[in-house]
């Protein structure tokens, strides 16, 4: 036997084609979507993949509301599902994202963001649909959104949008922007074997003592494939332990705590934040997305000038890391949030500040990245104040 090491695959890909290497990473074998710039790769990609798979299935579909449709009902029948998009049709989605959630139904929706309102700008970044992934549908609800910096994140948060979505029984966002989408960049595809994935839990227990909706420690129920014998009632509506309707305030209050508590539990497991030179920071940028990454070449051209400067990168958007961020404030001066859009995250940043540290915002929203010398700009600035 050979004694040299395994050669992996490399490849020269694009943010959205590291999108597919993920999911199929991930066990995913059923996308329905529609085309749209700039997540269009996706789904160009997923046509020429998903059908070489024995069981991968390709749909596309006439709309976002009806690939919605379709992921939800081929999650229910036992596929690991995903649908992409960007901004118009993202919010054509929202009716559909709110009943996953109260039927508890795993999917991945990657939205490639643009510039917007409406069609907008539709081959230009922007960030403008981080408020619109937490509550762009209706009623009290948990969400888990992720965001990813560069073409390997990109690969690497699909695979953990999955693992979350099938750990937890919830629609899972991965909200990229159309900078990290189509720049192209060297990846080495992972040995699958490093990666941990999940799958749903699958009853176990006799056919007529399944439970559908029942309490457990973690608040996830048991989730068998439609049609092998587990009977369950799937509905939009408030329902008790069985799946079927109901408005008795006690059985509703029990769901909804329970659809917050598996997520809320869990914090540990779902917050992801990389800190970069956070531990003497007097300044420290909190940043996402494509703009983390020009954050993190200013963080080190401040360095260099004598400022300490560090960075705070979310990996989880929602939750909002709230722990992480505060413990950041408490010990730094100065907070800068850059943003592609007028404030969304910020938003989040003031209100777990508290007034403990100066929170700067940095808002671009024509369309153009923001760069690394205009933060560098803005973080020396804030040092002369």
């Amino acid at each position: 036997m050979s004694s040299r090491k395994k050669k992996h695959k490399e490849l020269f890909a694009q943010g959205n084609e590291a999108v597919v290497e993920g999911a199929l990473l991930a066990g995913c074998d059923f996308f329905a979507g529609y085309p749209i710039t700039p997540s269009t790769e996706i789904a160009e990609e997923m046509s020429r993949r998903l059908p070489l798979l024995e069981n991968g299935v390709f749909l596309q579909m006439e709309d976002e509301i009806a690939s919605m449709g379709a992921i939800i009902g081929a999650s229910l029948a036992g596929r690991k599902v995903l649908t992409a998009t960007s901004g118009p049709g993202f919010s054509l989605m929202q009716e559909h994202i709110g009943y996953a959630c109260m039927a508890e139904v795993p999917l991945v929706i990657v939205n490639v963001m643009r510039g917007g309102p409406s069609t907008g700008l539709p081959t230009n970044p922007a960030q403008g649909d981080v408020q619109q992934a937490r509550w762009g549908t209706h009623g009290d609800h948990p969400i888990i959104v992720l965001s990813a910096v560069n073409v390997r994140e990109c690969l690497e948060m699909t695979v953990t949008a999955f693992n979350f979505a099938e750990k937890y029984r919830t629609p899972v966002i991965l909200l990229i922007d159309e900078v990290t989408a189509h720049t192209r960049e060297k990846i080495t595809l992972p040995d699958p074997s490093t990666f941990q994935i999940f799958s749903r839990v699958a009853p176990s227990m006799p056919f007529d003592w399944y439970t559908p909706f029942e309490e457990t420690m973690k608040g996830v129920p048991c989730m068998p494939p439609m049609g092998t014998g587990y009977r369950f009632h799937t509905t939009g509506l408030t329902h008790d332990s069985q799946g079927f309707p109901t408005s008795k305030p006690q059985e509703v209050e029990g769901l909804m705590n329970r659809l917050f508590r598996k997520i809320d539990q869990h914090y540990y497991d779902i917050q992801m934040v990389d800190e970069i030179q956070c531990e003497d920071a007097e300044i420290a940028i909190v940043a996402y997305g494509s703009v983390a990454r020009s954050a993190e070449l200013a963080v080190e051209l401040a360095r260099e000038q004598g400022v300490r400067a560090g960075l705070v990168k979310l990996k989880t958007l929602f939750p909002f890391p709230r722990r992480i961020v505060e413990r950041v404030a408490r010990q730094s001066k100065t907070l800068v949030v850059p943003e592609m859009n007028m404030g969304q995250i910020s938003r989040e940043v003031k209100r777990v500040n508290n007034g403990m540290a100066r929170v700067v915002t940095m808002n671009r929203v024509d369309g153009q990245i923001i760069t690394p010398s205009e933060l560098l700009k803005t973080v020396l600035g804030s040092v002369s104040r």
